[in-house]
C-alpha cells in the first residue's frame, strides 16, 4: 500500500491526530469476520490464566487456547488494554518464536466513544468584550462498534453562510464509516458529505484509510500517533448528548450571524 503523512481530525480527527498510511481510493477486502489481506494479528479470547507476563487467547477457529509470552512485550508497553476473560483480544507474534507476543491489544476495550476537546480559532477581529462568546469549546472525536463499525462524534454540517459571516472556525472532522485492524496498527476509513455524480442526492464522497499507531489504552484514556504526533482522548458514554450539544452550538452560531 501507498504510504504518505497525513494529518488526521483525527483531521481536526484520530483520527484528527497526524496519521500514516493515507490509502486513498482502497476498499479493503476481508473475510466473513472483516478481517483485512494481508493482516498477521491473531484474534481470538482472553482465557483463564492471563496474567501480568502470560497472555491465553481461544483462536477464533474454536481450536485449543494457546499461551503467548508477553513479558517483554510489557515491558516494552506493548501489551494495552486490560485482559479481561473473555476479551475479545489480537496479537503480533514474534517473528522468531511464535510462543511470545510483541503486541497485545484489548479489542473489546479499544471499542467505544472517544473523545477530546477543540478550540475555535478567531479569523475575524472582534472586540474583547465579547471574545468569550464566540471561543466556545466543542468535543470532538469517534466511536468504534462492532462490526466494524465507527461513527463521528461532534459533527456538524455547518452551513456556508454561517461559515462566511462567523469570526471563528473549528477544526474540520471528518465523517468515520469503519475501522480495522492491520498487524497492530487502527485503521479507521473516513470521508465527507458530498452530492452523487448522478444526481442530487447527498453521500460519503473522498472516502480515506487512515492508519495510526495505538500508543496508549487503559481504562478511560486512549492515545494515538503516528510520524511523532500524538493525540489523547476520554473515553465518554453519551454519543447523543456531545451531539446534541454540538448541534445546539451550530444554531447559536447561526441565530448570531443572522443577526437573531
Amino acid at each position: 500500500m501507498r504510504k504518505i503523512t497525513i494529518i488526521l481530525l483525527f483531521c481536526g480527527l484520530v483520527f484528527a491526530c497526524g496519521q500514516r498510511g493515507n490509502v486513498e481510493n482502497t476498499v479493503f477486502e476481508g473475510d466473513k469476520d472483516g478481517l483485512l489481506e494481508g493482516d498477521s494479528m491473531v484474534y481470538g479470547l482472553a482465557c483463564e490464566g492471563c496474567n501480568d507476563s502470560v497472555v491465553v487467547l481461544l483462536p477464533m477457529d474454536g481450536s485449543d487456547p494457546v499461551s503467548y509470552d508477553i513479558i517483554e512485550a510489557r515491558l516494552n508497553q506493548k501489551v494495552l488494554g486490560q485482559m479481561r476473560v473473555g476479551d475479545w483480544i489480537g496479537l503480533m507474534r514474534n517473528a522468531e518464536d511464535s510462543t511470545v507476543a510483541d503486541l497485545v491489544i484489548d479489542l473489546d476495550e479499544l471499542k467505544g466513544t472517544w473523545c477530546y476537546v477543540v478550540m475555535p480559532k478567531l479569523v475575524k477581529d472582534v472586540p474583547d468584550s465579547i471574545r468569550d462568546e464566540y471561543l466556545i469549546p466543542r468535543e470532538y472525536g469517534f466511536s468504534l462498534k462492532r462490526q466494524w463499525m465507527a461513527q463521528s462524534v461532534g459533527y456538524v454540517r455547518e452551513q456556508k453562510s454561517v461559515e462566511d459571516k462567523s469570526p471563528v472556525v473549528y477544526p474540520r472532522l471528518l465523517f468515520f464509516t469503519g475501522w480495522h485492524m492491520l498487524n497492530g496498527q487502527l485503521i479507521v476509513t473516513s470521508g465527507e458529505f458530498g452530492k452523487d455524480d448522478d444526481s442530487d442526492d447527498m453521500k460519503i464522497v473522498s472516502t480515506r484509510n487512515d492508519t495510526c499507531d495505538i500508543l496508549y489504552l487503559r481504562d478511560d484514556s486512549l492515545v494515538l500517533g503516528s510520524d511523532g504526533v500524538t493525540r489523547s482522548y476520554y473515553r465518554h458514554t453519551n454519543v447523543e448528548e456531545i451531539n446534541r450539544e454540538a448541534r445546539e452550538k451550530a444554531e447559536k452560531r447561526l441565530k448570531e450571524s443572522l443577526g437573531l
